[in-house]
């Protein structure tokens, strides 16, 4: 097993996330077969119950599992399918230590941070780096580590603490370090003694990075190279500059300028991996697909303008895989992506976001979009600003895609407005916990005393019902699918009491789960898009096979559904793409999982 530590100093936030990724997609392109973890030094057991606006958005993966979002930027770029163990938190490592204790594991030992705990990590890496995480079903050929905040912290040090041990036992061409810093600019200078004292802190703390990544707005100065590698103990070629980028999916194309493959290789012998004819096809088509794809970005004139309307707005990273569904959408759609974000609240008459300013310039964002998306969320806060977006969507024929929250909302919306179901039974038990008798209710998983992982989670199966083949979404899901697999996250569901009051007025329920009990997707069929799903299809969004969902929402908007849905099941549009093993769906070729 190769190992590829990544690991970040001077700041928190400089993008280690895509540095990992990109580097894992370049391993991926030479036919080798790669794996991620990432290490969070928190004591949470798992992001489930962190608030998006703090910590960003909560990534979910098919085993169930809530993790932190750069395992999202792992599976987008390498199109693989990850486990909650690969996302390791010090809140699990505590659990399993603390389990082994009670249970006697130790022999009555005291249980100290060295040598158990750091054990226990090491465990863990080499244990989960072995799990096959695609559909050749094999062990992975290299395992990339990204360990989060930064070296220092104290609740890391634990960690950095077993990568040193994980580093000693392995041989010498087995394990590389790349260590992202960050360049900052005074008064137009670029400063290197930040990544110097960061190195420093790195190599005290055992580990000795083989290559430095410096983050900086601009390229970086030569000078400012000779500095870095002078004072760090690097070649010239080991200082990595990684300015910003129009996209960050053209990071890979800048860190393939900078020879990291045949770095790579040479500190891991990867040219004494046996890689099979067929792999290394495979991963020369996803590059020069990558290529094409990604550096055609620069060229798109064309605009189209999605209104996103949500609750967690103080948080870029609260919404992260949505906005990156949307890029993958608009990207396959050939057109300039504008997001622009409108707080719900600002949507509501009497609240404290309402003044007239902010009122009137989030109604006419509204009103002058293409798209109209409404996310998932929790809570009451921003609702009935949501419900008149969805509500000005269905009137207005404006394309609109609502996602769990958002579909919900949509249902609520239809229940007052077109089948006069009065309040509050035109609500959410959510909203309102008075009573039982509500449009949306409570899901049994769902146990209100405690809050960690008792959601509806993970890849769930929906049926597509009966004489639904006017459906635009089921078009690009392909008609002769019976089902489709997507990811869920949610504690409530829509009132089956309530269903065939709703479908007499027009709103279908096309997909629903295998009771038929649990309504999954809603579609009006006289609308150009009108679309609702309980699931959250961003999470199996890919960079190079778009959600089917936000594919369909964004060529509405753009005004290109029927191009984009007669090219979906043959060869690609454009020219761009073409099909893997027969037609896929919902990332499944075959009835298995699509890798690159």
């Amino acid at each position: 097993m190769k190992y590829v530590l990544v690991s970040g100093g001077v700041i928190s936030g400089v993008g280690k996330g895509i540095i990992a990724s990109s580097a894992g997609l370049l391993l991926k392109t030479m036919g080798l077969k790669v794996t991620s973890i990432k290490i969070d030094p928190y004591i949470n057991v798992d992001a489930g119950t962190m608030n998006p606006r703090e910590h960003g958005e909560v990534y979910v993966l098919d085993d169930g599992g809530e993790a932190d979002l750069d395992l999202g930027n792992y599976e987008r770029y390498l199109n693989i399918t990850l486990t909650r163990e690969n996302n390791i938190t010090l809140g699990k490592i505590f659990s399993k230590v603390i389990e082994q204790e009670r249970r006697g594991d130790y022999l009555g030992k005291t249980v100290q941070v060295v040598p158990h705990v750091t054990g226990c990590i090491e465990e863990w890496i080499e244990r989960v780096a072995r799990v096959p995480v695609d559909d050749t079903n094999e062990e992975p050929d290299v395992c990339i580590i990204e360990l989060g905040g930064t070296v220092g912290d104290i609740e890391g040090m634990s960690f950095v603490e077993a990568l040193t041990e994980l580093r000693r036992n392995c041989a010498r061409d087995d394990f590389m370090q790349i260590h992202v810093s960050y360049i900052p600019v005074v008064h137009g200078e670029q400063k290197t003694k930040p990544t110097q004292m960061a190195i420093k802190a790195v190599r005290s703390a055992g580990l000795i990075p083989d290559l430095i990544a410096c983050r900086c707005e601009k390229p970086l100065e030569q000078a400012t190279i000779d500095k870095i590698a002078r004072f760090c103990q690097v070649q010239n070629q080991h200082v990595l500059a990684v300015r910003d980028m129009p996209s960050t999916y053209q990071v890979p194309i800048l860190l393939s300028e900078q020879n990291l493959i045949p770095l790579m290789t040479s500190t891991l012998q990867l040219d004494k991996i046996q890689i099979t004819p067929a792999l290394q096809e495979k991963g020369k088509n996803v590059w020069e697909t990558w290529r094409t794809l990604t550096l055609g970005l620069e060229h798109l004139h064309e605009i189209v303008e999605i209104v996103l309307v949500g609750k967690y707005l103080e948080q870029p990273d609260s919404y992260l895989s949505v906005t990156k569904s949307l890029e993958h959408a608009a990207m396959r759609c050939k057109r300039k992506l504008v997001i622009k974000y409108v707080d719900a609240e600002a949507l509501e008459v009497g609240t404290s976001k309402t003044d007239p300013a902010s009122f009137h310039k989030a109604w006419h964002d509204v009103c002058t979009a293409s798209g109209i998306l409404v996310p998932g969320g929790f809570g009451n806060r921003g609702t009935e600003g949501m419900i008149a977006a969805a509500k000005w969507a269905r009137e207005n024929k404006t394309p609109y895609l609502g996602i769990c929250l958002g579909m919900q909302i949509a249902v609520v919306e239809f229940a007052r407005s077109v089948c006069d179901i009065p309040l509050p039974q035109a609500s959410s038990y959510e909203f309102d916990e008075a009573d039982e008798d509500r449009i949306i209710i409570r899901m049994l998983e769902h146990h209100p005393g405690k809050l960690g992982g008792t959601m509806r989670l993970g890849l769930r199966t929906t049926l597509w019902q009966p004489e639904t083949q006017w459906s635009k979404l089921r078009a690009l899901y392909g008609l002769q699918n019976e089902s489709i697999h997507e990811r869920h996250r949610h504690r409530y569901e829509v009132n089956p009491a309530y269903i065939e009051r709703l479908q007499e007025k027009g709103l279908t329920f096309i997909g629903k789960d295998e009771t038929g009990v649990r309504m999954e997707i809603i579609e009006l069929k006289d609308h150009p898009w009108f679309v609702g799903v309980q699931f959250h299809p961003e999470y199996l969004s890919r960079v190079l096979h778009p959600s089917k969902p936000y594919l369909g929402f964004v060529a509405a908007a753009a005004g290109m559904l029927s191009e984009i849905t007669s090219g979906e099941n043959g060869v690609a549009v454009n020219g761009i793409y073409e099909e893997l093993n027969g037609h896929r769906s919902n990332g499944l070729v075959n009835g298995e999982r699509a890798v690159f």
